[in-house]
């Protein structure tokens, strides 16, 4: 057998065609309220007037079809029962389904607005073959209440082109246009426009597209539909687009039957941990990302991540982790009626640096805030971990900034902070609002003198002590112009209480009212000191 049948592309084209009535009355029969032969339809506005959007099996089998008049489809059935459209939430359930699927194959892409591309390339033979892999995955997604066309074929355009006519079709390499050339045009999904013009010229079939020439039908049709046809035909074909991307490393454990305790869980992780971890270091790699996948016997999937700081060599800094994640979900892993499979991916590597640690006691020390810092993050969230780091600017609110720990430890270590001059006050106060609240100031010394009383907070203040001003001048050329020069001072109140207060704008340079008169500047205080 050669190398190229071997690593042949294959694609399994999913179409749930009734996926908005369906999802309506899987919900019903959870609730107890579906009831069985009854003519039911999903209906959507188009151009003011409501036609189907979806509709069962009782319904089609009275003559209805998909967008014919609500009002039609009443008069053909009084007892009809409707429901409103719902664009967002299948688009949700389509979602769901495809994380469903990813116990398939990784290589999962959305074909809107009801199908879905997966691509099983080297994977089939885990599930038994192609032909037992589609009935797998059909009967599955039957027994969750949802009908389902799928095909499988070498290009997504011949796959999807059969999901809309025939299922469970498998056309083997080289045998698309075969598979295909009987088939109606407008499986091909070129639009309505282009499908009426091929068969007003005599083109009914796909066949018949094919049997003309590529530059005629260009001519005609337009490059799209002729690249449309091509890849159809198994002349090439167009990535799809995965909806993850591929884990650098993935292991995974299926069971014939379902687990249901914290502790097989607990234990299924750690031997997955182990397997992932000698997988990385045999290429001298370490973690910084891993993803837990739960999939549930009825389609359901959780899927719990947790990041690193530093790359994870040591299967037992995982367990560690993800236990301190499951601990403190707000909503708990509901294992339903059991998970058949558990899936542990590494989505983020890197090569592991070799340090000497023997000696060195401050990589020990760093090691140990790290993996604090990691534990944290686990249990309360990543970016609720921050550290501090210099800017170079001057302006107040924007010389600090908070970064997530795990990816800014380094930096922060090595970050160099203005030097305190001994025995003076500090020149910036400990504690600084994120945004300066407007303060009323009756009367000051002009034009740069500081405020003698001010009301804060519904609070009267008398200054009796004040240091400034210190004049900070706003970046040109970061921002429009709008902003004006701040003059700061560090004032105390007869209380022994300490602000820093700043006048936003320049009497008699910047700030002016309507009629272009020197106007009294606004003042703010932007902090407190200790």
């Amino acid at each position: 057998m050669s190398a190229s049948s071997v690593n042949r592309r294959r694609i399994l084209s999913l179409w749930l065609p009734r996926l908005p009535i369906d999802r309506i009355q899987r919900f019903l029969g959870s609730a107890g309220l579906h009831k069985d032969n009854e003519p039911s339809v999903v209906v959507i506005k188009d151009t003011n007037a409501l036609v189907i959007h979806a509709l069962d099996d009782a319904a089609s089998r009275l003559g209805l079809h998909i967008g014919q008049p609500l009002a039609n489809a009443r008069a053909m059935c009084p007892d009809l029962r409707v429901f409103d459209a719902d664009v967002v939430a299948d688009a949700k359930t389509l979602s769901d389904i495809a994380d469903w699927c990813d116990r398939f194959t990784p290589l999962v892409a959305l074909d809107p607005p009801h199908g879905l591309f997966l691509d099983i390339t080297g994977c089939a033979h885990l599930f038994g073959g192609e032909a037992a892999l589609l009935q797998t995955l059909v009967r599955a997604l039957g027994r969750q209440g949802f009908a389902v066309s799928a095909a499988i074929a070498g290009t997504s355009v011949c796959a999807r082109t059969l999901t809309r006519q025939v299922t469970g079709t498998i056309v083997a390499d080289g045998g698309e246009a075969e598979a295909i050339s009987r088939l109606p045009v407008s499986a091909l999904g070129a639009g309505e426009a282009i499908t009426t013009g091929l068969r007003r010229a005599g083109l009914k079939t796909i066949g018949d597209v094919a049997s003309r020439s590529a530059h005629e039908i260009t001519a005609r049709f337009g490059a799209r539909f002729s690249t449309l046809l091509a890849h159809a035909l198994g002349q090439g074909d167009a990535p799809i687009n995965p909806r993850k991307p591929l884990p650098d490393y993935i292991v995974e454990k299926r069971f014939a039957e379902p687990i249901a305790t914290d502790t097989m869980i607990a234990m299924t992780l750690s031997r997955l941990a182990d397997t992932l971890i000698a997988s990385m270091e045999k290429q001298g790699k370490g973690a910084r990302r891993l993803e837990a996948a739960f999939f549930r016997t009825d389609g359901v999937v959780r899927a719990i991540m947790v990041e690193t700081g530093r790359p994870v060599t040591r299967s037992a800094v995982i367990d560690r982790l993800f236990r301190e994640r499951l601990d403190a979900l707000a909503d708990p892993l509901d294992p339903g009626f059991g998970f058949d499979m558990v899936r542990l991916s590494a989505s983020r590597t890197e090569i592991v640096v070799q340090e000497q640690r023997d000696l060195d006691a401050h990589v020990h020390d760093n090691d140990e805030l790290a993996a604090l810092i990691d534990r944290i993050a686990a249990r309360i969230g990543g970016k609720r971990v921050v550290v501090h780091l210099p800017q170079d600017t001057h302006i107040p609110e924007c010389a600090v900034l908070a970064a997530p720990a795990q990816h800014h430890l380094a930096a922060a270590m090595q970050a160099e902070w203005p030097a305190r001059v001994e025995s003076e006050p500090p020149l910036r106060p400990l504690r600084l609002f994120d945004k300066p609240e407007p303060i009323k100031v009756p009367f000051a010394t002009v034009p740069d003198g500081p405020p003698h009383q001010f009301t804060w907070r519904r609070a009267l203040y008398a200054v009796v002590r004040v240091e400034g001003p210190e004049r900070i001048a706003m970046e040109w050329w970061r921002q429009d112009g709008k902003q004006f020069t701040r003059d700061y001072f560090r004032i105390e109140d007869a209380e022994g209480l300490r602000f820093w207060i700043f006048r936003d704008g320049l009497y008699e340079g910047e700030v002016f009212d309507d009629d272009g008169k020197p106007a009294p500047p606004g003042w703010y205080v932007h902090g407190l000191f200790a």
